[in-house]
């Protein structure tokens, strides 16, 4: 149950994000917006507010702006999409990419700030109830000096040794302020990881208000980057095509929350990112399509004709919940077969 409320969450937080960034921009241009929706399906809830109407709707698995000049019985209102700019309508396909864009960055850069960054030391930053670690009597801000007689310098040494000694009873040399004591534990086998843990969490460290935002600056960039090298071997047949679906997202979601809440938070950045990257590719019923027909228009001068434009939006969507059905397809085999 909390592994489907955290995905709900993280749905929910980047499709609002997501359409709130083309609401913004087309109220921005003047543009009339019929309905902004959050989910897909049946109306659940709905109320109106001047020109629009805000709808909840049953699936949480996209979202949508209504806007008037974007359907064929609705060109001619004067605040219609297809009367703006070709630049102004630009902007407002952008934007929704652009805000997951910032939200992950702000995502990364609360993590820094509220939670920080794991200390690389052998400092126990916590200890877990009931669990090995503190049945031997380890406590917070112990500093682990050497494991069954080898020294460890950093917490990737600690762990390697942990993980690898499930039922294996090991000896620790702790250093308590300022004086040295041992201790006895097992590391008892983790059933979905098959590895050994004691029971103890990495120290972190809370980084400064401008450090924060330069760092989540940075590791937006650099998972940035990570996402588009791997979509480009994909593509190209360098690496296996592993992706994942709703099912998929869902239970990588719960191995999330179990980790905790800046794995989350990592997570729906990185997740934010995805959204916005492959909006942005030029694929028949994404952004990036739109944004190639209106580039046609403003190199030739008039657009494209909006019924034909539709229906290549209208098979590329099919397409897409076609892709969708296959990879959780994938997901049910990989999960229970």
């Amino acid at each position: 149950m909390t592994t489907l409320l955290v995905a709900v969450i993280i749905f929910g937080l980047l499709i609002v994000t997501h359409e709130l960034g083309h609401f913004m921009v087309a109220k921005m241009v003047g543009i009339r917006v019929h309905e902004f929706s959050i989910g897909m399906g049946p109306v659940v809830l709905s109320t109106r507010k001047g020109e629009t109407v805000y709808s909840l709707r049953a699936f949480p698995i996209g979202g949508f702006n209504r806007m008037a000049g974007m359907e064929p019985g609705d060109l001619e209102d004067e605040r219609g999409f297809n009367k703006k700019s070709v630049g102004q309508r630009m902007a407002v396909i952008v934007a929704g990419s652009a805000m997951n864009f910032l939200l992950a960055i702000f995502l990364f850069i609360f993590v820094f700030m509220g939670i920080g960054v794991p200390s690389n030391t052998t400092v126990v930053g916590g200890v877990l109830p009931g669990r090995p670690a503190e049945q031997a009597g380890l406590q917070r801000g112990d500093r682990i000096l050497a494991v069954a007689g080898q020294e460890v310098d950093n917490w990737r040494e600690l762990v390697e040794i942990i993980h690898r000694s499930p039922g294996k009873p090991l000896n620790l040399l702790v250093e308590r302020a300022g004086k040295q004591m041992q201790f006895t534990v097992t590391p008892e086998m983790d059933p979905q990881s098959k590895v050994g843990l004691i029971g103890i969490e990495q120290m972190w460290k809370q980084l400064g208000f401008f450090s924060s935002i330069l760092r989540g600056i940075q590791q937006a960039l650099a998972v940035g980057v990570l996402i588009l090298t791997s979509l480009v071997q994909m593509v190209t047949g360098q690496v296996p095509a592993e992706v994942a679906g709703p099912i998929g997202i869902v239970q990588l979601a719960g191995e999330a929350a179990r980790l905790g809440l800046a794995s989350v938070l990592d997570f729906a950045g990185l997740l934010s990112l995805n959204l916005g990257i492959i909006n942005l590719f030029p694929i028949p019923a994404l952004d990036g399509s739109r944004l190639i027909f209106l580039g046609v228009e403003g190199v030739r001068g008039r657009p494209v004709d909006p019924e034909r434009e539709n229906f290549i939006h209208l098979i590329g969507f099919a397409l897409l919940i076609l892709l969708m059905i296959v990879i959780t397809y994938q997901d049910l085999l990989r999960i229970f077969g």
